[in-house]
This record gives structure tokens, sequence and C-alpha cells, in this order.
């Protein structure tokens, strides 16, 4: 089966993904493709496997100890007030955990609601130029804690 996170995982991998944040020991964390908020990132499993339940336990456990590090990371590097954390797989058949910090100034009708309900095609679109530089903070945050 290829899914876009197996086909995301294969660019890491390549190395000409602008995304990567940083390999990590269970997989790659990248940010995500749309910024719809300021530091999204998602981690992606090294295989890529079907979903949470098909890892191993200490492989389980590897993961998801290192979304919390990725999540550290993001909320230092971005000031925000909390993270939100998404692994779903529904539209894509493949694990990967969604890191959304949230800020004190979203918009009050978002500020409850979960970081779906925004426009995704209004969001930025991840670009080097613009969003190179919190890629590299939250890379240098998360670096630290390896």
């Amino acid at each position: 089966m290829s899914t876009a996170i197996h086909r995301l995982v294969e660019s890491c991998r390549r190395g000409d993904d602008p995304t990567v944040v940083a390999r990590m020991r269970s997989g790659w964390a990248v940010m995500g493709q749309r910024q719809v908020l300021a530091g999204y990132c998602l981690l992606l499993p090294d295989p890529v496997v079907p979903h949470l339940n098909a890892l191993e336990r200490s492989q389980r456990d590897l993961f998801l100890s290192e979304l919390g590090l990725l999540g550290d990371a993001v909320l230092t590097a971005t000031g925000a007030l909390r993270i939100n954390y998404a692994i779903f797989g529904n539209v894509e058949p493949a694990l990967h955990a969604h890191v959304h910090p949230r800020y004190t100034d979203e918009p009050e009708a978002m500020r409850k609601n979960n970081p779906w309900g925004y426009d995704w095609q209004q969001a930025p679109v991840f670009d080097a130029q613009a969003h190179g530089a919190l890629r590299d903070l939250i890379r240098q945050r998360l670096v630290a804690t390896l």
C-alpha cells in the first residue's frame, strides 16, 4: 500500500523534503504541509505501519515518548499556550501523529474547537523561506532533548 504517509517518509529518507525537522529513533518529525497554526508538525514512523497498535510495545512506547518530545519542542519554540495531539489514520491509513500548537490569540470561535475547524485550504503552504526559521528553531529545541 502506498499512502501520502509512505510517500512523505520516502521523501524524508531521500533528504529532499524541506519540511523535515529531524530524524528521530521512531521516525521523522516534519512540519505540516499546511501551516494552519504556526509550528504545526507531524511525527511519522519509519518504517510506516498501518496504525499505532501495529507497533510492538517497545516501538509504540518510543513513538509516543518522541511524540511528547516533539510537542515539548514545538511548545518552547512557538511560545504556544498548549499542544493538541491527534492520531487518526482514517483518511491516510498509515500511522502519523499531529502536533498542533494552540495560541491565546486564536479567534474566539476557534479557541475551544479542534484544528480541523479551520479552513485548511486557506492556510499557508509550508515554504522554507517563510517557515524555515521556525522549523530550525523547533529542530534546535528537539535535538537538545534527544
